[in-house]
């Protein structure tokens, strides 16, 4: 009876002439794609695994990379929602990304420690190839800036390893699909650097600049640490621990001015 009554209702208020007009006529300008960012990840478990995970659990993507020889592309969730990917996360000033972001998930270990260090899983070239795709055809449709694709690492850098330095930035970076320091401007900064070293509050600035959560102290705290690990780790993977040195800074001195 409730229904009936509320249909009524709604036949009578469409059919009143002095209903509300809806006029499209005046579109705004000022607009942009809500989809900003891509943020890749790894799932730290198995295929079959993963799927339950990112279908029934409390984490979502919108794609998912499979481990199978041809690297199936599942499609988890529609690109006009939102997914439960980022987390607490901020890139280039911008906060809560599973808003503004579309999210990859590889099926992908992560790493193991063993006891000679921890050792990290490579992905598969089919993986690689099918990454390549989807990220084309994203960046294609929501003109995505290739800066703003980037791993949880980058936007999470306190809490989060993914996708881990066996991820192929460079490649990416050679598609288009991300950004790439030029060689010969880094050996040229990094021998101005050698010998002297910028400061931590250089170091901060720069990687804020750059896109980075970076705290603004002057001091190489625990959370800047974290930070230029990431930067480290995607831009450098063959050492990440933290520490400031000359090739780092002419790098990251690489990057903002390209």
């Amino acid at each position: 009876m409730k229904f009936l009554c509320s249909a009524l209702l709604f036949l009578m208020l469409a059919g009143c002439a002095s209903g509300p007009r809806l006029d499209t006529s005046h579109p705004s300008v000022n607009h942009d794609n809500r989809v900003q960012f891509v943020i890749v990840h790894y799932t730290s478990a198995s295929l079959e695994r993963s799927l339950a995970l990112l279908t029934h659990g409390q984490v979502s993507s919108h794609y998912l990379i499979g481990d199978n020889a041809s690297a199936t592309i599942y499609k988890l969730v529609d690109e006009s929602q939102r997914a439960w990917h980022a987390g607490e996360s901020e890139w280039m000033g911008r906060t809560w990304l599973n808003s503004s972001s579309i999210g990859i998930e590889i099926v992908n270990p992560g790493y193991r420690d063993t006891p000679t260090g921890r050792v990290w899983y490579p992905y598969s070239e089919a993986q690689v190839q099918s990454l390549v795709v989807l990220l084309k055809d994203i960046s294609k449709r929501n003109k995505i800036d290739p800066r703003n694709i980037i791993g949880h690492s980058d936007i999470a850098p306190l809490r989060k390893l993914d996708p881990g330095p066996m991820f192929p930035w460079k490649r990416l970076a050679d598609e288009g699909l991300g950004i790439w320091p030029d060689a010969q401007a880094v050996a040229r900064y990094k021998a101005q650097y050698v010998n002297q070293l910028p400061s931590i509050t250089w170091f901060q600035e720069e990687l804020a600049r750059l896109g980075y959560p970076t705290p603004q102290t002057g001091q190489l705290d625990v959370a800047t640490r974290h930070v230029l690990a990431a930067f480290q780790m995607h831009f450098r993977a063959s050492l990440f621990d933290g520490t400031p040195d000359a090739e780092s800074a002419a790098i990251l001195r690489a990057l903002n001015q390209s």
